[in-house]
């Protein structure tokens, strides 16, 4: 039987891969701000007029959720874009993935102007 994909496209598989780990890395995250800033379940956020850590707390659970929903859209466009492209797919798709965890770790400060700052993370400016 005749491979339908490249052997390169591998990577791209390691990249979804990749993908998917920091999104459950960054799930656990918002597990440990749940206990850290007491926010139960059900509640998806906090109140400020409940919890005086609210903003921080919502600043984390919004950075994880924010990639949960561009998952489909990334995962759709790196799989279809790998069939004709798939180095060029996974160099991209590994640049999506590693500014995704700037993005996330800069929301998670509890300012949501720092998940724009990947350039001040890596001393460029």
């Amino acid at each position: 039987m005749e491979m339908i994909m490249g052997k390169e496209y591998g990577y791209v598989v390691i990249v979804v891969v990749v993908y998917c780990w920091l999104n459950m890395w960054m799930g656990y995250q918002v597990v440990k701000a749940r206990k850290k800033y007491k926010v139960n379940f059900p509640n998806l956020y906090a109140l400020e007029s409940e919890n005086k850590n609210a903003k921080i707390f919502n600043c984390v659970q919004r950075g994880h959720q924010n990639s949960l929903e561009m998952m489909p859209m990334f995962f759709i466009l790196i799989v279809l874009g790998g069939m004709g492209h798939p180095c060029v797919s996974a160099a991209l798709g590994l640049f999506y993935t590693v500014t995704r965890y700037f993005y996330f770790t800069g929301y998670s400060t509890g300012d949501p102007q720092n998940r724009l700052t990947i350039g001040k993370c890596l001393h460029f400016n």
